[in-house]
């Protein structure tokens, strides 16, 4: 089996290279390294720079090297930028999957495991949230990965490319060997943001909203590890290559945990006070954020290992340590 990485140099990607080698499984990267970085690819992985909006660079990849199932997590990310400038991610994450789709087709690719989001929901009342929910995206990201989605469900019923599209939640450690984690330029998420403060990098953590209807008044989010987020990809894989039905799965720990509660750990795993301060709220931050992932678990067997917060960010805090300023030697 030879599968094909789209976005196997981002954060996520480059877990699932790991993973996907250490099983023992032939894998092919493609990444433009607009966000990516060519130094989470191992040197024995064959890695092609192309944007996936280029089709005939991908068909000829597809072609040359026999490929027989895609993970696609290639797509521009960041909720606030999607709100600004959102012909980008329209161009990006919807033209991009598009014309990756056609090549697909064209070669004869039957397999696609496509990294989706929680944000396809938009705001949810009722918690845990399950896959029959309604989707109504608040943000352009969302609503992006929600056009794929609907876009890999036509292309299934005309071209028989079968999917799974995976809706997770927030995405947080790093591999415990500490040699790849989360880089970002432009850092969103909430484990690295507090982890900046015992790194030195900023004097304090900012908490947006302390008034929320939740026990200590701020927002409640379900936190995944990248490694079993990874596990799930390559279950998702093989439950499609064994007939399985193209179908949509949430992924998630079933528990939540507040911004307080996710310093406080912080605080006990990396020995600093990391200072805070209370922030106003940020327009669209709902109160609470939990998945039902009872379906992954009883359709792919999925079963997360590492749900305690203080183990996922020790493994952030192993990788941050090492790598301060990500890949960049400074």
């Amino acid at each position: 089996m030879k599968i094909l990485v789209v976005g196997g140099a981002g954060y996520i990607g480059s877990h699932a290279v790991k993973q996907l080698t250490e099983n023992q499984i032939d894998v092919i990267v493609i990444d433009s390294l607009e966000t990516g970085h060519i130094e989470s690819v191992p040197s024995n992985v064959p890695f092609y720079q192309v944007d996936i909006r280029n089709k005939s660079a991908v068909k000829e990849i597809l072609e040359k090297e026999k490929v027989d199932g895609v993970i696609h997590f290639a797509a521009n990310s960041l909720v606030g930028e999607s709100m600004s400038n959102p012909l980008k991610y329209y161009n990006n994450n919807v033209g991009g999957t598009e014309s990756l789709l056609e090549a697909l087709v064209e070669t004869g690719v039957k397999y696609i495991v496509f990294s989706s989001t929680a944000a396809t929901y938009g705001e949810i009342a009722t918690m845990p949230i399950t896959e029959d929910m309604t989707t109504c995206p608040t943000n352009t990201y969302g609503e992006t990965k929600l056009a794929i989605e609907k876009m890999l469900k036509w292309t299934h019923g005309a071209h028989n490319l079968n999917y799974v599209c995976l809706r997770y939640f927030n995405v947080a450690g790093a591999d415990f060997s500490g040699t790849i984690g989360e880089a970002h330029t432009t850092e969103t998420h909430l484990i690295p943001l507090i982890l900046q403060v015992p790194l030195g990098q900023r004097s304090h953590i900012t908490v947006f909203g302390q008034d929320y209807p939740t026990e200590d008044g701020t927002c409640i989010r379900d936190y995944i590890h990248v490694t079993d987020l990874v596990n799930a990809h390559i279950l998702a894989l093989k439950y499609l290559m064994n007939g399985g039905e193209s179908n949509i799965f949430n992924l998630g720990s079933n528990s939540g945990y507040s911004v307080l509660e996710m310093i406080e750990a912080a605080r006990k795993v990396t020995g600093h006070p990391i200072p805070m301060q209370i922030g106003e709220r940020r327009v669209g931050d709902p109160a609470l954020l939990i998945a039902s992932s009872e379906k992954a678990k009883r359709v792919l067997g999925w079963e997360p290992q590492y749900t305690a917060i203080e183990e996922i960010i020790a493994s952030a805090w192993k990788w941050h340590q090492a790598h301060p300023h990500g890949y960049k030697e400074v």
